[in-house]
């Protein structure tokens, strides 16, 4: 994504120069004032629109997964716009390019360019138009808070009041800096009078407003840091909530969809007849590595499905298991020609200290599935030339251009249409989402809408998993037991360094990516490489702390800088969790610490074993830097639900291969973690000066590393292989 911005920016500059890009950019902005605005109503910088009845309407180009995103993006621009609360609608934005996530892409490329000084010199016109040609849109990376609305929403929120007191000032003919701003007015106390900010929005959209307002300090903040009721809740609980499987369209006809068991197989044939023969069954559609049968209902498209035995190749995959993907990263580890290294220091001297001593260990990590509760359901209609499509995806503007692609339609003949999403943890970004392809080349067939369902079978067999990985970690440690040297050589098909530090004081330190891809699809998974990067890290950092006879925090304090960041969440984690008191016996208290998205987490985990050797996690307490907390109780929300995935992770989920095909088929036999096994778990958030940072993946990292090392410490037997529990069972 970063070369391609870079390259389609380069690109415009060259092509068009800097007017060009200009005007795009204005045309652009007048388009989505066109699609928002009305007659009751006036629109400001996209994304903002007041109503003369004083309703500000928040679009967001964020969709709901669960993570309750758009109430805290509604609170930070009701913090800088001094609306009231009551006033403030937050809904989906268009689907369309004019609104293209800007903001969202100049933190993107930021973050994972390395080069923060050129995107930040970079005109905001160039960075509209390359979001614009990316069709970003995209909700994920814990970005919407922290880029979208600290840097978008704002900074929209502050220029938007600023432009209405000034157009107060005109009309009441005073000083705009005798007026103050309070519950969606502008008033002057001098006189008395007020003005609402209904009355004033249609002039003040006239003004040109300023791109780099003065915001509000935090001890002025009145929505910002407060637990305000999120805007999603009561339709979820009273059944008026539509998400992609509630959709129903008159004439509606119901598919589903047969996929090759192999990853990379191709459709060779399929006899039609046995599924038409199903009561119901209407058509048989076949796509290149699929099978989809339309019917009158779901039952009936699953029964004629079932019915068919189409053959595929297997794509050349079938010597694909599980054990092999290993024995090949071993190789590349020992034919040492890594991809990538990043470091510090002389590692093979530090590995030569005189008296050091040296300590190894490998791990090993499953593919993981997103186990999202609704599986993939998409409705499409074709008709009069147009296409409509309706469901969830975490990048609804990036999935009308695939829909149109795969239709072979122009986009303006292509609607997307934004719903509701029931859980996703990256598996519904476009890229890697077949279903929207399926389901625009299955309406083009026929002359009705089409829902399209995908069976949870199909759901686990057919994932975009977390990558399967492995790592060999080596350190030398000296006698007063602090670390010389350090070396990292892990492998899987994409590094992820730059979104999990190694944030250790160390002299020496290596880290070597070596790429090893399967037929499976990877893709974006709930913290994305952190995940990996952190059980890796902090199960070794165990393990190094044993061998130097220290108790595991002392020895993680040693190698943290004094005043940092790290030190204080990792010294508040051990205070909180009564680290070093007493536990029964068999019991055990682990610690990790992981930074990812800018956020800083440490976790303190006590448990124990089962009867059948299963691990049992009674306790988490976990310490979360993430700068600014902008709604406490969805934060704290955010966190629970990552450290309740990392532990299900960590205890029971795991993809495996036989000859290229996943084994696992439904949550019988990939299992998550149960409510009856959730542990008793305290979080509590650190106030920093730090910028804000993201909180929807960072509470998961720690949860695994923290399990394995209390596993250790109950037992004091070492855990280097995910999930702990088949591990005990076989």
């Amino acid at each position: 994504m970063i070369r391609r911005a870079f390259l389609v920016g380069g690109a415009a500059v060259i092509g068009g120069g800097v007017f060009a890009i200009k005007y795009a950019d204005g045309a652009a902005e007048s388009s989505a004032a066109a699609m928002t605005n009305g007659k009751d109503g006036h629109n400001f910088a996209t994304w903002l629109r007041i109503g003369e009845d004083d309703t500000v309407t928040l679009y967001s180009p964020h969709t709901d997964i669960g993570q309750g995103s758009n109430t805290g993006l509604g609170q930070m621009l009701a913090e800088e716009l001094d609306a009231a609360w009551d006033k403030i609608a937050v809904v989906s934005a268009p689907a369309e390019s004019p609104f293209a996530n800007v903001v969202l892409g100049r933190g993107f490329l930021s973050e994972m360019s390395g080069y923060p000084g050129i995107v930040a010199s970079l005109p905001e016109s160039l960075l509209s138009m390359v979001a614009r040609s990316m069709n970003l849109q995209i909700t994920g990376g814990s970005s919407a808070l922290r880029f979208t609305g600290e840097r978008g929403f704002r900074v929209i929120g502050a220029a938007t009041r600023m432009a209405l007191v000034e157009t107060a000032a005109k009309r009441l003919g005073v000083p705009a800096a005798e007026l103050t701003t309070a519950d969606s007015k502008v008033l002057h106390a001098k006189t008395g009078r007020a003005l609402r900010y209904g009355e004033l929005a249609a002039e003040a959209a006239t003004r040109s407003l300023d791109t780099a307002p003065a915001l509000k300090a935090a001890k002025d903040f009145r929505y910002i840091g407060k637990s305000v009721p999120r805007f999603d809740i009561p339709a979820k609980v009273d059944g008026t909530a539509q998400y992609g499987m509630d959709v129903i369209k008159p004439d509606m006809r119901v598919a589903t969809v047969i996929a090759a068991p192999v990853r990379g197989g191709k459709l060779l044939s399929v006899d039609a007849a046995p599924a038409m023969a199903i009561k119901g069954v209407e058509k048989v559609i076949s796509l290149d590595s699929a099978v989809v049968v339309v019917a009158r209902g779901y039952w009936q498209a699953l029964k004629g499905a079932r019915a068919l035995q189409p053959k595929f190749s297997d794509g050349g995959n079938e010597k694909i298991w599980t054990a092999n993907i290993f024995a090949e990263q071993d190789k590349l580890r020992v034919a040492g020609k890594p991809d990538k290294t990043v470091g510090n220091g002389d590692v093979e001297a530090g590995f030569m200290t005189a008296g050091a001593k040296l300590v190894e260990a490998d791990y090993k990590l499953p593919f993981l599935h997103h186990a999202m509760m609704e599986p993939f359901a998409l409705t499409a209609h074709f008709k009069d030339g147009k296409l409509d499509v309706w469901g969830g995806l975490q990048d609804p503007l990036g999935s009308k251009m695939q829909a149109a692609k795969a239709a072979g339609l122009a986009a303006d003949k292509v609607t997307f249409h934004p719903m509701l999403i029931g859980g996703s943890f990256g598996r519904r970004l476009p890229m890697y989402t077949e279903i929207v392809d399926q389901v625009a080349r299955t309406a083009m067939q026929v002359p009705y809408p089409v829902k399209l369902i995908w069976s949870r079978e199909e759901e686990v067999k057919q994932g975009a998993y977390r990558p399967q990985s492995s790592a060999k970690l080596k350190a030398a440690l000296t006698a007063d037991g602090k670390i010389a040297a350090w070396s990292y050589d892990f492998a899987q098909p994409e590094d992820g360094l730059r979104e999990v530090p190694l944030f250790y004081d160390l002299p020496a330190a290596t880290r070597r990516h070596f790429k090893q891809v399967s037929n499976q699809t990877v893709g974006a998974w709930r913290s994305v490489n952190a995940t990996q990067h952190g059980f890796f890290a902090e199960s070794f950092i165990d393990e190094l702390a044993h061998a130097a006879g220290a108790d595991p925090f002392e020895f993680r304090k040693r190698h943290l800088k004094p005043g940092s960041r790290h030190l204080a969440v990792l010294e508040e984690a051990a205070k909180r969790s009564g680290w070093g008191t007493p536990l029964p016996a068999g019991t055990g208290r682990g610690i990790a610490i992981v930074e990812c998205f800018e956020t800083i987490a440490a976790h303190v985990v006590e448990a124990t074993l089962k009867d059948d050797g299963t691990p049992k996690v009674l306790k988490v307490t976990a310490v979360v830097d993430c700068g600014t907390v902008v709604n406490p109780v969805n934060a704290e929300a955010q966190v629970m639900g990552g450290i309740v995935m990392g532990l299900s992770t960590a205890i029971s989920e795991a993809i495996t291969l036989e000859k290229g095909i996943v084994v696992q088929s439904n949550f019988n036999d990939y299992e998550v973690l149960k409510l009856a096994d959730t542990p008793a778990i305290d979080i509590h958030f650190l106030s920093s000066s730090a910028a804000m940072g993201g909180l929807g993946e960072p509470g998961l990292p720690p949860a695994a590393p923290a399990l394995a090392n209390a596993l250790f410490a109950a037992t004091g037997k070492r855990v280097r292989q995910l999930p702990i529990g088949v591990q005990a069972k076989a």
